[in-house]
């Protein structure tokens, strides 16, 4: 095992490094400047919908419980540690290119969201699916059928091992064993039978759960963070400047940054928002396919929100 790690870690770094900002921002940095900056433009107009969508085209969920769903799986781990990681490895630059991100990501989160709609099929059981698998393949024709299946398989194993199941659980087991003493197979089981209860109801169940406890979550992560800030509000101006200059200069806030460069930064600040947010990487769009309505477009700037709610809000927060 200790042999295989140094392999990982240079995939990692290759992975994560100038191909992965090339094809993330890059193509964020497309659909931008084709749709018109629609993620400014059309930001209004998307954070109402989240409320105001009609839901009455075909579908299993409701709009909002489509992008609950979504911000179930995105936030989490990625919105503290991610960040913690980020501006750690990256100094405080990260936050900036994290921004960067997140900005070009909507209009790659809103692609994938319309793309979801647009192409989504009706299942053998009756159910709606959709997702990168379905677009790729009844998009770009049955040639592309095996980079669908690739697709499929990549995002379970995502899923489990990358920054899915895994990652989560494991913070979990290991705040709640530091925090109060509770042995790890106590808390491994309460966790089991919880998502067992939820998830073995099927897309209904866990969008009916996620639409009551995300919202609770992220208002109240928000809240607390608002209140720190504001009891340390004459650092604020400091903060902001300091991620401003970081960004550009690659210059350390401490002398544990040491060493730190502005390709740091930016990869760092890159991967940790994909880490949060998700755009680009293809599991928003499954459960956006479910969504309740006849409008690709409507469903595409709800889930854009997705991106804004989760990095430029939250994610903002943290750092």
């Amino acid at each position: 095992m200790e042999n295989l790690i140094p392999l990982l870690n240079s995939i990692d770094s290759v992975l994560w490094g100038p191909p992965l900002i090339t094809l993330l921002v890059g193509t964020g940095i497309f659909l931008t400047v084709r749709l018109r900056l629609l993620q400014v433009v059309h930001l209004p107009l998307a954070l109402s919908l989240i409320f105001r969508a009609r839901n009455r085209g075909e579908g299993d969920v409701s709009s909002f419980k489509a992008l609950c769903v979504a911000l179930a799986a995105t936030v989490g781990t990625g919105n503290i540690v991610g960040v913690a990681t980020a501006v750690k490895a990256g100094g405080p630059g990260a936050i900036f290119w994290m921004w960067m991100a997140a900005f070009f990501g909507m209009a790659t989160k809103y692609a994938e969201g319309l793309l979801a709609i647009k192409y989504r099929t009706t299942d053998s059981h009756g159910d709606i699916a959709g997702g990168p698998m379905f677009y790729i393949e009844k998009g770009l024709g049955h040639s592309w059928r095996p980079m669908a299946i690739f697709f499929a398989c990549a995002c379970v194993l995502v899923a489990f091992f990358g920054i899915g199941t895994f990652p989560q659980v494991n913070a979990i087991v290991d705040s709640v064993e530091i925090s109060f003493g509770v042995p790890r197979w106590a808390t491994d089981f309460a966790i089991t039978a919880l998502i067992a209860a939820i998830t073995l109801g099927g897309l209904k169940s866990i969008a009916r759960v996620a639409a009551a406890i995300v919202p609770f979550m992220a208002l109240s992560y928000i809240a607390l963070s608002l209140v720190l800030i504001v009891v340390n509000i004459d650092a604020l101006p400091h903060a902001i400047a300091l991620i401003l200059e970081s960004a550009f200069t690659g210059e350390a806030a401490v002398g544990g940054f040491a060493g730190s460069t502005i390709m740091m930064a930016m990869q760092n600040g890159i991967a940790r928002g994909v880490f949060s947010n998700e755009s680009g990487l293809g599991s928003a769009p499954i459960a956006s396919a479910a969504s309740k309505t006849k409008r690709p477009a409507e469903q595409g700037l709800i889930s854009m929100t997705g991106t804004f709610i989760d990095t430029i809000i939250i994610c903002t927060m943290t750092g």
